[in-house]
């Protein structure tokens, strides 16, 4: 089992590290890196070649979270079952295949370690640690639908959403009776760390956030 996760994490680092952006812009003749601001991700793509390619952008970019998260399912589903020693163990293992994932997104091999912010993945790979992340996500995710329709900002959207996530889980493990910290702790460490990184990574979109020049999407022409 233990070699299996290892394996996996290696796996979802490569899968994470495909440039999904950068493919689908270059195959229509365009560089995305010289486009708007840079970024290889979904709302750059949206910005360069219209909505439908950053959606489409957008998915496989939470695929690949998402992806490597369900691989580990059947290793990970009996989790109730374990011991309380071998249950941290695996969260521990499961949760590092979805980090392994982040930083592909975020440092690709392929692209010189030059990567997105890791928004979309981070969102797949709460999809699929199922239920603990799954039902976090689903909340933050309603979050950043509500904040981008009211203000038309995607990166003040995520910064929001990286926020609720960790306050969700909070939340959930105090309501839940049969959520119990002392065997749920692990998932705190990434469910803060990840939307840390994610917020420093929309660091230059704060600097314009304040200075009022970020793009804003859905904006009728």
């Amino acid at each position: 089992m233990y070699a299996n996760f290892i394996i996996a994490i290696i796996g979802a680092y490569l899968i994470g590290s495909i440039p999904f952006g950068l493919i689908i812009a270059k195959a229509h003749g365009k560089d995305l890196r010289s486009i708007g601001s840079g970024n290889i991700g979904a709302t750059n793509v949206s910005r360069a070649l219209g909505r439908k390619w950053g959606y489409i952008c957008f998915v496989l970019d939470v695929l690949k979270g998402l992806i490597p998260m369900l691989a580990m399912l059947p290793l990970a589903a009996p989790i109730s079952l374990q011991s309380h020693a071998q249950k941290i163990i695996i969260l521990f293992l499961w949760l590092a295949v979805g980090c392994a994932a982040i930083l592909g997104h975020i440092f690709p091999v392929y692209v010189k370690f030059k990567g997105g912010k890791g928004v979309a993945t981070s969102f797949g790979i709460a999809i699929g640690l199922w239920p603990y992340y799954t039902i976090c996500a689903l909340i933050a995710g309603l979050m950043w639908i509500a904040t981008v329709l009211i203000w038309r900002y995607v990166s003040l959207s995520s910064i929001i959403a990286a926020v609720t996530f960790p306050l969700a889980l909070i939340v959930m493990i105090i309501l839940r009776p049969d959520w119990h910290i002392a065997a749920l702790w692990p998932l705190l460490i990434p469910a803060v760390a990840i939307p840390a990184m994610v917020i420093f990574r929309h660091r230059e979109n704060i600097k314009r956030l304040r200075a009022g020049t970020e793009s804003k999407v859905l904006q009728k022409k």
